[in-house]
């Protein structure tokens, strides 16, 4: 190997963790005994740089870094530290960063024990063959019980209880044992220096002066900017401008080799072009297959983002598509709405992306927004044997023409206090979930003595978890309660269309595809809001919740009376029969011209009313 580490003395591992378990403290541990950033330069929370990941504790965008560290045997070894994004709705980025690495540090908090993403991690981890280090953190809490969770993880996963390393991340206890461990325990990369080049992209960021910077690690061959490289899956040729490493900061090197992980600056506009999980190669000698995994990113939930002022619409479009730059998942297309003019309907990765997508653009370019509630994308079979994805109620076809509408389902696990059994049983069985199964966790005490955790396992619609699903099983188990989920394919359900007529017109930014069991309740309870909602008008104003041709609800808004005989004083009776008549004419032809406005403050709080 003509340049780069020694392949025996690298080490590439990544940290999994459920949400708030210390993991990028521990990364700052790392960086900090390493001697990687001096004291001077350490800030909290190092990895995650952007204000949204430091606000809400969670990591957004993946990150790697590269330490030296000297080990107790006295050789100099280079630690590749992948940190990966923590949430459910990023498990797809968790799995190819995963793939980037040969171990796996499983951190679990000693005061909460195992959780619901815990086990999710835990078996994509197993799942890529990784080498995985079990680790108690914050064992410096007062409520730390780090035995038990020790004896938890033992009963879970079946390590052995030598094999548990005890730590404090923020005090730094136990942070060195942990490199060694890491350093005895991983294994070194396999990859081969002198074959065709294959390096896997596990995460890509836009830079305005670099293009498209992708993070990759090298599993064959090297990497320098003398050669044209190649995009195995798009197919994309580029000239790369800069390699090297992070130290956290971006550090140019002559070359990647196999085993390292690094970037390589490609001077492509859109990350779009170097999606996650993608293979880079040389263009001249390709490699003659890309490294397994790689999928385009699929939007799960769609809603639709509009100005608040119709005025910023250029705005917005030149704001999602700087977001997108920096997103590949994010994927939109223009719309427009009779209720909020118009706008984009926009797909994310789940509710957790949307959120942050939605906070991003009010945050960073100045906008002020309506998003429409959250819905999912269904498959519709057509009586002509289609199949159509319908990604809101306003695209599907007319009922005629419908044979079939499936909907996603999820697997979901959640993990409770055996008290609150009956609370999320409850919760799940409400939103359509059916019971797979049941598992006690361990045999010890839990949150308080004599309890035990119990693992639910249930398959539900995705569209039954976007509405505050996640808030009641939080509040029905004091906060207790962790989930996680994962899709597993469509089926068919028993759905139907249901339009809100306002004025016999139907207003198709209020329109859903419910359940045809629950469609009486939700068309009922939209009817009731909007009378009260909607302001009185001169003449009366039905409200209609429909399913097809058919009226399943109904509520009139009742016409102001306007006082026409106020000039009457006194005089034939005659006078004032003709004046209620002409009163009376005038409302009919109002009932038939008339266009009812619905003020936006209407619109917003049915929108609550939905999610």
């Amino acid at each position: 190997m003509a340049f780069g580490m020694e392949q025996g003395l690298i080490r590439n591992f990544c940290i999994i963790a459920h949400i708030d378990h210390g993991k990028s403290t521990l990364a700052d541990r790392l960086l900090e005994l390493t001697g990687t950033l001096s004291a001077r330069e350490m800030g909290e929370l190092v990895l995650d740089d952007m204000d949204l990941e430091r606000e809400r504790g969670i990591t957004i965008k993946a990150s790697a870094v590269r330490m030296t560290y000297r080990a107790r045997d006295g050789r100099e070894y280079e630690l590749n530290l992948i940190d990966t994004p923590g949430h459910v709705d990023f498990t797809y980025e968790v799995s190819r960063a995963l793939a980037a690495c040969e171990g796996a540090v499983l951190l679990v908090d000693a005061s909460q024990g195992i959780e619901a993403q815990t086990l999710a991690n835990f078996f994509l981890a197993l799942d890529q063959g990784l080498v995985i280090v079990p680790v108690v953190n914050k064992i410096d809490l007062p409520a730390a019980e780090p035995e038990r969770v020790a004896q938890e993880l033992c009963d879970t996963f079946g390590f052995r209880r030598e094999e548990v390393l005890f730590v404090s991340a923020k005090e730094g206890a136990g942070v060195h044992e942990l490199l060694e461990e890491v350093v005895r325990r991983v294994p070194p990369p396999s990859g081969r220096p002198e074959a065709p080049l294959r390096a896997l992209v596990f995460d890509s960021k836009y830079d305005p002066y670099k293009g498209v910077v992708a993070y990759v690690r090298v599993v064959d061959g090297h990497l320098d900017t003398r050669r044209p490289l190649r995009l195995m899956a798009t197919g994309r040729r580029l000239e790369p401008l800069e390699v090297g490493y992070f130290r956290p900061s971006p550090t140019p090197s002559q070359a990647l080799v196999a085993g390292e992980v690094g970037y390589v600056a490609t001077g492509l506009k859109t990350v779009g072009d170097c999606r996650v999980g993608d293979t880079i190669t040389w263009d001249d000698t390709p490699a003659s297959e890309p490294l397994p995994g790689y999928r385009p990113p699929k939007p799960m939930v769609f809603a639709g983002l509009y100005p608040a002022d119709a005025e910023e619409y250029g705005s917005l479009r030149d704001a999602l598509e700087k977001l997108k730059l920096n997103d590949a998942a994010l994927d939109f297309e223009p719309e427009s709405s009779l209720a909020l003019g118009p706008g984009f309907r926009c797909g994310f990765l789940g509710l957790l992306h949307m959120d942050i997508v939605q906070e991003r653009l009010e945050r960073e370019f100045g906008l002020n927004l309506l998003a429409t509630a959250p819905s999912v994308e269904y498959r519709v079979l057509t009586t002509d044997g289609q199949e159509l994805p319908v990604r809101s109620p306003a695209e599907l076809p007319p009922p005629t023409k419908i044979a079939e509408i499936r909907e996603p389902w999820m697997h979901l696990s959640v993990i409770t206090p055996d008290r609150y059994i009956g609370a999320v049983m409850e919760l799940v069985t409400s939103r359509r979930g059916e019971f797979v199964r049941m598992e006690y966790l361990e045999h010890g005490p839990s949150v308080r003595e004599g309890e035990r955790r119990v693992l639910l396992e249930y398959r539900m619609p995705l569209a039954e978890m976007l509405v505050d699903f996640y808030d009641q099983l939080k509040s029905r188990t004091q906060g207790y309660a962790s989930m996680d989920y994962s899709f597993i394919g469509y089926r068919p359900g028993r759905l139907v269309k249901l339009d809100i007529l306002v004025n016999n017109q139907p207003v198709d930014a209020l329109g859903l595809l419910v359940p045809a069991d629950k469609a009486y309740q939700v068309g009922r309870a939209l009817v009731e809001k909007l009378k009260e909602l909607i302001p009185r008008q001169l003449f009366d104003v039905p409200i209609q919740a429909a399913i097809g041709g058919r009226v399943i609800a109904r509520e009139t808004i009742r016409a102001m009376r306007k006082n026409v005989l106020a000039k009457c004083y006194g005089g034939d009776v005659t006078r004032k029969k003709k004046l209620l008549e002409k009163q009376k004419e005038g409302k009919k032809r109002l009932r038939r011209i008339g266009r009812v406005e619905i003020p936006q403050d209407a619109f917003l709080a049915l929108l609550r009313l939905q999610r």
